[in-house]
């Protein structure tokens, strides 16, 4: 699936993990103002599309790291 195609929260999360790095779901709802159950929906559906990494978090196991699977080259362009 196309990123233009995804829902308008999925679409600002992509976008937010492409310009912020790796966040965490806490990160990604402070920086976003989404609910924190809508920045799950949006999660879910970026990974569903192979468009998002999920990291185990070495500092808190309780929390995952999200980033963006999107290469460097292709940010350039984005």
């Amino acid at each position: 699936m196309h990123p233009h195609m995804l829902p308008p929260s999925s679409q600002k999360v992509l976008h937010l993990l492409r310009q912020g790095g790796s966040m965490t779901h806490k990160d990604i709802v402070k920086e976003s103002s989404l609910a924190p159950r809508t920045v799950r929906y949006a999660l879910k559906r970026l990974k569903e599309q192979g468009l998002i990494l999920e990291k185990f978090n070495f500092r808190d196991a309780r929390q995952i790291i999200y980033e963006c699977r999107v290469a460097d080259s292709q940010r350039a362009t984005a």
